[in-house]
């Protein structure tokens, strides 16, 4: 951490700077108290403050007060959305579902729904697959919740918070892994459906584990809502308005939390959303307690959610998970083989010794990929840190020429000057840990 003091230019236009380095905040009050009622400017990072990521913030503060906030992003950034276009349409998936790492589903979904749309299949993708992309991005959602309130309760030194989530958001990603292979940064989700069907099993073993992350919720809630120093920790604090929200495109949690219920799963409904059953929680006062106890609320709605995509998994046993057309279909039968431990042998056998064209089509469809028609498309989903839109563009080949992803937690961030200047330096750890930005959504 550093602190800059600039004194006004006088009328011999002299210019004096102090300048004070360390880690602790008894340093820079003591710089503070020296250069009296100048201007401090602090270096809040680039660090870790409840951002899930590396983040700068450059403060402008008198006292304790903060005057003025300036955020510095680009410090975690990976160049995704430029590498994307030297990949086939499906190979993006690998690269997108990198960005918000703490809910990699999300991106998957946005995306492929936008190349569906492009190729003019929305229709046309399997109930199945629509019903798993369903249940494993509510299960994702409760994951990044999860993981908001864990380690936003770590920031105020809460240890127990963060391992009671932590927990609850580990049974999830054994189901992750279980169905994908990977526990994060999936690449699952593929243009036309999903890369494989439910493993056999799978539905018994999620409704194992669900009642012990119902568990962990429910305690995390107990621990916290009635909590009094949480509750002054976070309450009257960090505070925006609907029009401040609406006027600095906030989404997600943090709006539905000052009143509005804007959800693109119910606004403009996706993947048969508006076949389910489920609210969307509010609160009328959005302050960091309120978006907290939003996503408790939220976590229940998606286990809500799960449950109805369970018995619809279980009454489509043996359904396609990927669409007809097999000049887009990805070839599910390469994923996993029946032991568990790699390809499918008779998928292998079929492609090596028994139809030639079967193993040109595998290679081209696999190393080449699919020609997506030109023109532009634009898709909405209802990201777990809010709306998450993403504007792909064809020129006809068999790689983007653009994907630009609207990342919620980027467009979230340009709301944090509006909650924290007026209000104290301790309180803007509480409130970035409230507003949840993850930087690898951010920088991409």
């Amino acid at each position: 951490m550093s602190v800059h003091a600039t004194r006004p230019a006088s009328e011999d236009a002299t210019l004096s700077e102090y300048t004070a380095s360390g880690g602790d905040w008894d340093d820079i009050a003591a710089e503070a108290e020296r250069v009296g009622e100048e201007r401090i400017v602090v270096n809040m990072g680039p660090v870790h403050p409840s951002t899930h990521g590396v983040l700068r913030l450059i403060l402008d503060i008198e006292g304790e007060t903060v005057k003025e906030i300036r955020v510095g992003t680009g410090y975690l950034h990976t160049g995704i959305e430029k590498n994307m276009e030297f990949r086939t349409w499906t190979q993006g998936v690998t690269f997108c579902t990198r960005m918000d790492y703490v809910a990699p589903l999300h991106n998957e979904l946005g995306y492929v729904l936008a190349v569906e749309k492009l190729l003019g299949i929305t229709d046309e993708i399997p109930e199945r697959a629509q019903v798993i992309r369903v249940m494993m991005s509510e299960l994702n959602r409760i994951a990044s919740h999860l993981v908001a309130i864990g380690t936003g309760g770590n920031e105020m030194g809460g240890t127990t918070v963060m391992t009671i989530g932590f927990r609850g958001r580990e049974e999830i990603l054994r189901i992750f892994e279980r169905i994908t292979g990977l526990r994060m940064n999936h690449a699952y989700f593929r243009p036309g459906g999903v890369a494989q069907d439910l493993p056999p099993g799978t539905t018994e073993y999620i409704r194992e584990l669900l009642p012990k992350v119902r568990r962990d919720i429910g305690e995390l809630h107990d621990l916290l809502a009635a909590n009094p120093i949480f509750k002054l920790r976070m309450q009257k604090v960090g505070y925006i308005s609907i029009a401040g929200a609406l006027a600095l495109s906030l989404t997600g949690p943090c709006l539905r939390a000052a009143g509005l219920p804007l959800d693109m799963r119910k606004l403009q409904p996706y993947c048969g959303y508006e076949t389910y059953e489920f609210d969307v929680p509010t609160r009328t006062y959005s302050d960091p307690y309120n978006r907290t106890m939003v996503r408790f609320d939220e976590c229940y709605q998606s286990l809500r959610i799960v449950m109805q995509c369970l018995d619809r998994l279980e009454a489509s046993e043996g359904e396609p998970i990927m669409v007809a057309d097999k000049k887009i279909a990805w070839p599910a039968q390469l994923s996993i083989g029946s032991d568990g431990q790699g390809n499918s042998l008779s998928h292998i056998k079929q492609i090596m010794s028994e139809s030639m064209e079967s193993l040109i089509h595998h290679f081209k469809i696999v190393t080449e990929g699919f020609r997506v028609p030109a023109g532009q498309a634009y898709s909405l989903t209802e990201h777990a840190k809010g709306v998450m839109g993403v504007h792909a563009v064809s020129d006809g080949g068999n790689r983007p020429y653009r994907v630009h992803f609207r990342d919620p937690s980027y467009a979230n961030l340009q709301s944090s000057a509006m909650m924290v200047e007026g209000g104290m330096v301790a309180d803007i750890v509480v409130t970035m840990a409230s507003l949840d930005p993850v930087l690898g959504g951010v920088d991409r």
